[in-house]
């Protein structure tokens, strides 16, 4: 009969115990193995500055990025007036932050293209002062209007280019825009001219007399 000490005699269990120590050896050379290649592959304790490239033209932003091992990415483009286009606006992570190599560094960048606004709802549905306001809010610019007979002050259309525009169309920010406002000088000299051109008419269709028997 084995007794407890007899178990865990090195003596009498010699292979038991050889084999048990070499389990616990390969087990830790494992773990520690396993920990040493997360290192590696992580990059532990290695990291390197992202660069302020804020202000300068993406293909040169792109090169100072790869100069630390980073990648840059445009994610999104503003237009700036004045501004060239491919400029760098803004950048995550930002300048002087620390990250792993291989980081993506996110851009936004300018861009030349003068974005599309919808024309508000504003012909025949508001007075001059209104519609200025309204339009140079969001960015456009006003010629001197165009007066059309009609009520006074009252914005009967817009024109742009020389085409009148409708409401929803969509017209360049910052574009040069014309409101068709209504005279009623104008329309009652409208009404004038017409009411003479009847009165001429009239008179052109009215048979002539001859006096010459009186």
């Amino acid at each position: 009969m084995v007794t407890f000490k007899d178990f865990f005699s090195f003596r009498n269990n010699r292979f038991f115990w050889l084999n048990l120590m070499a389990m616990v050896v390969v087990l830790v050379a494992v773990v520690y193995g396993t920990l040493a290649g997360l290192d590696v592959y992580t990059h532990h304790g290695e990291s390197f500055e992202v660069p302020d490239v804020k202000n300068k033209q993406l293909a040169q932003a792109r090169l100072l990025l790869q100069d630390k091992h980073m990648q840059g990415t445009v994610i999104d483009s503003t237009y700036v007036k004045g501004l060239p286009n491919g400029v760098v606006l803004d950048q995550t992570p930002v300048g002087g932050a620390r990250v792993k190599e291989g980081r993506k560094v996110y851009l936004v960048v300018s861009t030349d293209k003068v974005p599309l606004v919808k024309l508000p709802d504003l012909i025949d549905n508001s007075s001059v002062r209104q519609a200025a306001a309204k339009l140079k809010s969001m960015g456009f610019r006003l010629t001197e209007p165009e007066y059309v007979p009609g009520e006074q002050d009252w914005v009967y259309g817009i024109k742009y280019l020389g085409k009148e525009l409708r409401v929803g169309d969509a017209v360049p920010r910052e574009a040069l825009v014309t409101l068709c406002v209504g005279d009623t000088g104008m329309r009652d000299s409208l009404n004038r001219d017409s009411l003479d051109l009847r009165l001429d008419n009239a008179a052109a269709d009215k048979p002539q007399i001859d006096d010459s028997w009186f």
